[in-house]
């Protein structure tokens, strides 16, 4: 047998081996098996685009049933290990100085951790989870950095693939991929935009009346 041949065949048995495990990891949704299933509808908010570099400040989740309704809420604000990454424009849209969060007795992330992973295992109450955002790549990533660094990981936690709000939209028929443009065709009040009051809290409940107003005629 040719060196092509091995590892073609090396390849494929690969290929098989990972969508047999993922199958078997991941037996998706149906109507028989979805009330085993949560979405973790979840926002944060960081100092900056890169969750190599940057880091969280909070995070909101809203857990629900497939059919949106509340399995429980979970917001905390946390202070990220460098405070000085901020970047300016993070700031102006979260409102985050060091100060600011001392003041209002931001715990360290790895306290914040340890209070997610309760709420966690008290939400899902043995349910499959899956992580539905709105640009779900970013969040993923941002709570994936941050749960390693305090002893967990998104595998951990969610099934391997997320939900991402947008991409659903666009399955809909509703050509948007900005929050404001989106909840306008949706009919919904768009987030505030208030770096005062714009939390991961916020974003968690406002992916929630996206989430539900999907659920309905598409546009």
């Amino acid at each position: 047998m040719t060196l092509m041949r091995v590892c073609s065949a090396f390849f494929l048995s690969a290929l098989v081996l990972f969508a047999t495990f993922a199958t078997a990891a991941d037996p998706w949704p149906t109507p028989q098996t979805g009330g085993e299933w949560a979405l973790a509808i979840i926002d944060v908010e960081t100092t900056g685009l890169d969750p190599g570099h940057a880091e969280m400040i909070d995070i909101g989740a809203v857990y629900t049933d497939l059919d949106g309704n509340v399995l429980g809420r979970f917001f905390t604000r946390m202070m990220p290990p460098h405070p000085g990454r901020i970047h300016p424009g993070a700031a102006a849209v979260n409102g985050f100085s060091a100060e600011r969060w001392q003041a209002l007795g931001a715990p360290a992330e790895a306290e914040a951790a340890a209070r997610f992973l309760e709420f966690h295992e008290q939400a899902a109450a043995g349910r499959r989870v899956i992580f539905t955002a709105y640009n779900a790549p970013f969040d993923r990533g941002f709570v994936d950095a941050w749960l390693r660094r305090n002893g967990s990981s998104f595998d951990a936690l969610f099934a391997y693939m997320p939900l991402d709000l947008p991409s659903v939209a666009w399955g809909r028929g509703f050509r948007a991929m900005g929050g404001a443009q989106l909840a306008e065709m949706l009919g919904i009040a768009p987030e505030t935009d208030d770096p005062l009051q714009h939390t991961g809290e916020t974003g968690a409940e406002w992916n929630l009346m996206v989430y539900r107003a999907l659920l309905g005629p598409s546009g």
